[in-house]
């Protein structure tokens, strides 16, 4: 099995930790780039969880595909709100990314923050536990 490459690990979840920042300083002033900012957070600590396995993708759809055939269905690591958070703030970045007709609204962007930290939090310290134990 491929050895866990470190800085890539290391630089996904410092991304992950950047956009949380960039969503919580903006919230007041753009919700569309609070709700695209949300979801990349949550794309970096799953990148970061894929490095660590040696899967490799920049593809959207593939990487949550794969975090949840191995992490939600197969080992039963998390929960399946993991797989329900992640599903809904990337529906909503692609929606409020792409279709300008659409506007998020502050409570729910402000619910997917949370839901967004709850996540990044969670496999944040599953990353961390199995750095400690390799």
């Amino acid at each position: 099995m491929m050895q866990p490459n470190e800085l890539l690990i290391k630089n996904c979840i410092e991304k992950a930790d950047e956009a949380l920042t960039d969503a919580k300083n903006n919230i007041d002033l753009s919700l569309r780039l609070v709700q695209n900012r949300i979801y990349y957070a949550i794309f970096y600590v799953v990148l970061a969880l894929a490095y660590f396995d040696g899967f490799a993708t920049g593809k959207h759809h593939q990487l949550m595909g794969w975090f949840n055939k191995e992490y939600i269905y197969k080992n039963k690591i998390f929960d399946t709100k993991l797989k329900t958070i992640y599903q809904t703030l990337l529906a909503n970045r692609e929606k409020f990314d792409y279709d300008v007709s659409k506007n998020p609204e502050k409570d729910r962007v402000e619910k997917d923050f949370e839901d967004a930290i709850f996540f990044v939090e969670t496999v944040k310290q599953y990353i961390f536990k199995k750095i400690r134990s390799t």
